[in-house]
């Protein structure tokens, strides 16, 4: 291989390395910040492509925290989200494909959307504390008006005051 072209190629690995390491250094949102736009997919594999208009995002990082978040939810019906102006993000990046195999048909069960985090860095924004969900609370221009962690046993109390 000829000098340059293998500089090159070293230039660029490390260029991508870089870039890679970085992104999962992601600033966390903290209160003040504008709730970036994103998408995904739900349960159901259809797009999401969010824009604006929520004013609750609630994430579970683990699956404890979300099995307690949709025990809840499956009980309100599957309105209550969007009458609240509220998103569920699940966390269900690094899930085993044999898990995959029983956990995405009981989702699909369930009555309300749950929007699937499933790229590696997707959620590196997201502030987590372990067994807790994440309750972001925003006001009409997207601005985090407040962050708040719920044990996972409080899980009615994430979608509160919306």
């Amino acid at each position: 291989m000829k000098p340059v072209l293998r500089c090159l190629l070293l230039v660029s690995a490390w260029a991508l390395t870089s870039v890679l390491a970085h992104a999962s250094d992601a600033k966390k949102y903290a209160v003040g910040d504008t709730f970036a736009a994103f998408v995904t997919k739900d349960q159901h594999d259809q797009p999401f492509a969010y824009q604006g208009g929520a004013r609750l995002v609630v994430v579970s990082f683990e699956m404890d925290t979300g099995k307690a978040a949709n025990g809840f939810l499956e009980k309100q019906g599957a309105d209550f989200l969007p009458r609240r102006n509220a998103l569920f993000l699940s966390n269900i990046h690094g899930m085993p494909g044999i898990a995959r195999t029983f956990a995405m048909p009981k989702m699909r069960k369930y009555p309300h959307r749950i929007l699937l985090a499933d790229a590696e860095n997707f959620l590196a924004r997201y502030p987590s504390q372990a067994n807790h969900l994440t309750a972001l609370s925003l006001d009409e221009k997207g601005v985090i008006t407040a962050i708040r962690f719920v044990p996972k046993k409080e899980a009615a109390a994430a979608f509160a005051g919306n």
